[in-house]
């Protein structure tokens, strides 16, 4: 097996420390220790896990352990999901929450089918797009915080559409976990309390810039001044009584009750324009996923937009042309043509991704002729300066979390859920103790672009799940979190696992890169992409000749080391043969992939 091997350029020492302080700062790379040996596979790995009646992998073992019990309990893959996605909307809040939208993927043993569904929420529909523009007095993009990138919560809709379809204990059964944890209390996990204090370093900076009501949040998890600290028992008695509410009532107790007077209120009261009407309306869209094969039987598959899944699929019509296994994993030629790829298809994400109610979006992305065309764009040798989208014939730093969860019946859950940028938009509305999303963030200001505001409308999403394929049999459950990241995590997992032979832990172990820049779904269709090469950055397991190689390519390359830009992944397969399930977590987040 090829492997991705640990690599980084030594420090020079200039003088000798002072202090036992400076010295440990000022340590060469060579003198810090390294991963021990392992006696099979790669080792700076470890085994993934591996079980039968039933697993869940997600981004906090408290979550896991909660799916788990739901499946020993009766439950289905799906009960276990969303019990699993309620505690982490407690647990990891930097990642997700009821606040935020919602995208699965479902394998029903039943029909044999993939099952897909967009929960994501749409902006108000009695504002148009110039009284947006008046409110934003000038701006040229929406703002991270505050009431106007708000969009409509479509998560808890999206768990009772996938609930009523594949679900068998009630829902009250399936947040009860999560209402015990929210009243008696857990310990804040270490990257998790990690992320607390960044985002409430970010919202206090934005503070100035866009000032927006930030009192009700840090009640709910700032309440000293400070963000909570790895190991300190955290509680949200509100969020409890929210949970408690929606099992007890149902759908309608957070669209058209009692909880929707509460939210619709505290927005107005901030300057938005939505209406108890909006929330009564809303309504998650069941999809259908489509697939590209990549190699050996393997096809991945993805759900359609507002999502930005189809970028994967295009990413694989373009890399099926080149024999990557020629080369070395962490080889500049395998890096760069992964890059190349993935500027290819953003190119064609920032023209034509949108909601597909208002644009239309255009098949012939998705053939492998057109990936044929497009990987011809692509110089061998060096970094093209900017790629253009395609002509196809018209017909008309993210946080997330992803978790999966496979029951003993073959029931395979791909689940994926976000608030978007950091917490969210930092408005909390009194005694709900969750945060809105700010996913309108997402959306163009250019009317001419598909995705430009407009009432009642989605934004583009980044946040997608996967579903891979296997000589036509349902394979693996995949998902890796982190805005752009996500697509190009997708194909580079995939490609661990085809073209290199990696195990289902060591291909989400394995350095990653991500590819950031280009023409953004943000920006105006006509004039200069403010960035048009963008940058490629990489892990420190990326070689220093590696590096040095793609820079002389022409990219412009940084080596980032604490993880944060370069996902968080989680990943179930079933072999169709046995029905044994192999797990595999984020060495990068909090998770636990368990199974019994």
């Amino acid at each position: 097996m090829r492997a991705i091997l640990a690599g980084a350029a030594a420090l020079a020492l200039i003088a000798v420390p002072s202090t036992a302080q400076e010295q440990t700062e000022e340590r060469t790379v060579e003198q810090q220790i390294g991963a021990g040996g392992r006696p099979v596979g790669a080792n700076w790995s470890r085994s993934p896990v591996i079980a039968q009646n039933g697993m869940a992998a997600t981004a906090h073992p408290l979550a896991t352990q909660i799916a788990l019990d739901i499946l020993k309990a009766g439950g289905s893959a799906v009960d276990a999901a969303i019990a699993a996605n309620a505690a982490l909307g407690l647990m990891e809040p930097t990642g997700n929450g009821i606040g935020g939208d919602l995208f699965a993927i479902v394998y029903d043993p039943a029909s044999g089918k993939l099952h897909g569904i967009n929960g994501s929420g749409r902006s108000p529909k009695g504002q148009t797009l110039d009284q947006l523009l008046e409110k934003l007095d000038g701006a040229d993009s929406l703002p991270p915080v505050g009431p106007l990138p708000v969009t409509i919560p479509g998560t808890v809709d999206a768990w009772f559409a996938m609930h009523g379809k594949f679900g068998k204990l009630p829902m009250s059964d399936v947040l009860a976990p999560t209402v015990s944890y929210a009243r008696e209390g857990h310990p804040i996990a270490p990257v998790i309390a990690m992320y607390l204090d960044r985002s409430l370093r970010a919202y206090t900076a934005r503070q100035e810039a866009y000032p927006f009501e930030f009192d009700n949040a840090r009640k709910v998890w700032f309440s000293d001044g400070t963000a909570p600290e790895a190991g300190e028992m955290f509680r949200n008695p509100d969020l409890a009584n929210t949970l408690e509410t929606i099992g007890r009532d149902g759908r309608d107790a957070f669209y058209d009750g009692e909880l929707t007077e509460v939210m619709v209120a505290y927005l107005q009261a901030q300057g938005s324009a939505f209406t108890r009407e909006d929330f009564a309306d809303h309504e998650s869209e069941w999809v259908d996923p489509a697939c590209a094969l990549y190699k050996d039987g393997y096809e991945l598959c993805e759900l359609p937009p507002n999502s930005q899944g189809f970028a994967a699929l295009q990413m694989v019509n373009i890399l099926k042309n080149v024999d990557l296994s020629q080369w070395e994993r962490g080889s500049p030629e395998v890096l760069h043509y992964i890059t190349e790829a993935k500027r290819l298809a953003y190119a064609d994400v920032a023209r034509f991704y949108a909601d597909p109610d208002f644009a239309r979006f255009p098949a012939e992305l998705l053939s492998e002729e057109y990936g044929r065309k497009r990987f011809a764009l692509i110089d061998p040798a060096r970094a093209v300066p900017e790629f253009g989208p395609g002509e196809p014939k018209l017909e008309g730093e993210g946080d997330t979390t992803y978790l999966t969860v496979v029951d003993g019946n073959g029931m395979m859950v791909s689940l994926i859920q976000s608030n978007y940028r950091g917490m969210g938009g930092g408005l909390v509305a009194p005694g709900t103790g969750f945060m809105f999303q700010d996913r309108g963030e997402l959306f163009s200001l250019d009317p001419a672009h598909p995705n430009a505001y407009e009432p009642g409308k989605r934004p583009f999403h980044t946040i997608i799940p996967a579903f891979v394929k296997k000589d036509g049999k349902p394979y693996l459950t995949l998902g890796l979190m982190g805005g752009g990241m996500q697509p190009q995590g997708h194909v580079q997992v995939l490609i661990n696992i085809v073209d290199y032979g990696m195990n289902l832990q060591e291909a989400g172990d394995a350095a990653r890169l991500n590819h950031d820049g280009g023409r953004q779904p943000t920006e105006a269709l006509e004039g200069p992409s403010a960035d048009p090469l963008g940058t490629l950055y990489v892990e420190p397991g990326i070689t220093v000749a590696t590096v040095e190689a793609l820079r002389a390519m022409g990219h412009k390359v940084e080596v980032v080391s604490n993880g944060i830009m370069f996902g968080g992944y989680q990943a179930i397969a079933r072999d169709p043969e046995t029905g044994v399930l192999t797990g595999a977590t984020e060495m990068r987040k909090d998770g636990q992939a368990s199974g019994y």
